[in-house]
């Protein structure tokens, strides 16, 4: 996927968060600062998602464990729920325990995906 397939993603669900009555803010370059950061940061004045966003047309999604206890870590510092948000044909939202774990990374397949996500409407609901 490239890079822009990627950010626009991350845009379309920005968009979102802020069309039903949340606040976010996009932190570019999240993946690639020294520092731990998500993708995304949305709130609503009681809840705080750290949201890592990924695209794809593939059947699995990886997200490398380092990536995944970065997030985590960050969520943790700031008090923020800590969710991997997933775009296949629509949005799905899974917490990082959910995810099965290969020797490097923490996947999601189309199996995970109907057991275990949500989709936007409750995560925002929760």
């Amino acid at each position: 996927m490239s890079k822009r397939k990627g950010v626009n993603a991350e845009r379309e669900l920005f968009h979102m968060f802020w069309q039903n009555g949340w606040a976010c803010s996009r932190i570019a370059g999240s993946g690639s600062n020294q520092y731990p950061s998500p993708d995304l940061l949305a709130g609503n004045g009681g809840r705080l998602l750290a949201i890592e966003c990924k695209f794809t047309k593939n059947n699995r999604v990886y997200l490398p464990i380092k990536r995944a206890k970065a997030l985590a870590d960050y969520s943790r510092k700031i008090g923020a729920e800590c969710w991997l948000a997933v775009r296949f044909s629509e949005w799905y939202f899974f917490s990082l325990e959910d995810l099965n774990l290969t020797k490097k990374s923490l996947v999601i397949n189309r199996d995970v995906l109907r057991n275990k996500g949500i989709f936007f409407e409750d995560l925002i609901k929760r």
